[in-house]
């Protein structure tokens, strides 16, 4: 009879240890959001990231509870955020991460993330006519961290259509420049003109291509001339 119960004793005892293993298991380490921060995004530009986090039960599911990700631009729930932002600014949200365990357990992290234009061009100086002259001038940025083989090409293009060249330059543009001026005129005959400024900017190493591009915003009139 002792015999007996020792044994149903020790089979209790096998089963609640059974039953408290499960139980750690289930409740697992505690969640830890591993990242803090977003690499920036460009404009129009693909972006991806993975959110990281360590502890919990897998599978952990991802959501975004508050604030907003910029258009083009989506969470999965693998903690993936990817897409093509089809607006710049600064975007601040709130994510959080939530386990599989019986409670599920969650943690948040608030984020930043912002979204800036690679090549960035601007009238300093909005196009003015003296006389017969054109003249204005633009400043230039590259916001990546890339150099760019770069391009400008100005054209002042009357009311038939005929485009008379007023600027161009070809340098490279180094990562990281914000505000670089460029001027530019030219003489032009008598007419109304549009001023188109085309910029490009090239990284051969990624075989990646950047356009900005201004136009003013009314006829430019040259009373002078023939």
């Amino acid at each position: 009879m002792f015999m007996k119960m020792a044994a149903a004793g020790l089979i209790v005892l096998s089963l609640t240890g059974t039953s408290l293993g499960q139980s750690g298991a289930a409740s697992g380490e505690r969640i830890v959001v591993q990242t803090a921060s977003l690499p920036k995004g460009f404009l129009r530009q693909q972006y991806r990231f993975r959110l990281e986090a360590a502890g919990g039960i897998t599978p952990l599911t991802w959501a975004v509870t508050s604030g907003a990700l910029p258009r083009g631009i989506a969470l999965s729930e693998d903690g993936i955020l990817s897409g093509v932002a089809t607006e710049a600014g600064q975007f601040r949200f709130v994510v959080a991460v939530t386990d599989s365990g019986k409670p599920p357990h969650q943690r948040t992290q608030e984020l930043s993330l912002d979204v800036v234009a690679p090549l960035v061009v601007q009238w300093s100086r909005y196009p003015k006519v003296t006389g017969q002259r054109v003249e204005c001038a633009i400043t230039l940025s590259n916001q990546t961290g890339q150099d760019f083989d770069l391009t400008m090409i100005a054209l002042a293009v009357n009311e038939i259509g005929r485009a008379t060249a007023v600027g161009y330059q070809h340098f490279i543009l180094k990562k990281g420049t914000l505000d670089l001026e460029i001027p530019f005129g030219e003489n032009l005959p008598h007419g109304a003109y549009t001023l188109n400024v085309d910029v490009v900017g090239e990284v051969e190493a990624t075989n990646t291509i950047y356009r900005a591009r201004l136009v003013t915003s009314e006829n430019l009139q040259v009373q002078e001339g023939p």
